[in-house]
């Protein structure tokens, strides 16, 4: 599956943005979906998480309550608001597809190496 990330820009603290991730090539609901972020020198970090079906989402606690995580399996895409943005927030964000088949309650990992695939990445800049 390939994975198209968009959505980043330059906000004032405090703001607002919604980052989409388009996926082609592959069956959608199949993927538990994931977006990370990174920060130069920095390892990158899980975000937030959805299950394939959309039911189940899981965040790192440095976001949970501000971000949301949803998708839309018939438009192959997940996104994720993200409000009152912060500076510490800036960074590469990266969307990631785990393959986890037809598994009915799928984990949804936290961690890199348990997703497959990979976007590009887009950047997020939050001014103080």
């Amino acid at each position: 599956v390939q994975l198209q990330a968009s959505g980043g820009g330059l906000v004032q603290t405090g703001g607002s943005l919604r980052l989409s991730c388009a996926a082609s090539g592959g069956t959608f609901s199949r993927y538990n979906m994931g977006w990370f972020r990174q920060t130069q020198g920095k390892e990158r970090e899980f975000v937030a998480g959805i299950s394939r079906s959309g039911s189940n989402t899981i965040y790192s606690d440095s976001v949970k309550g501000r971000f949301t995580i949803s998708r839309d399996n018939a438009k192959n895409t997940v996104w994720m608001q993200m409000n009152d943005l912060k500076p510490e927030d800036t960074a590469i964000y990266y969307c990631a597809a785990d393959e986890v088949g037809a598994v009915l309650i799928p984990r949804i990992p936290r961690t890199r190496a348990e997703y497959d695939y990979w976007g590009q990445g887009t950047l997020v800049t939050v001014s103080s």
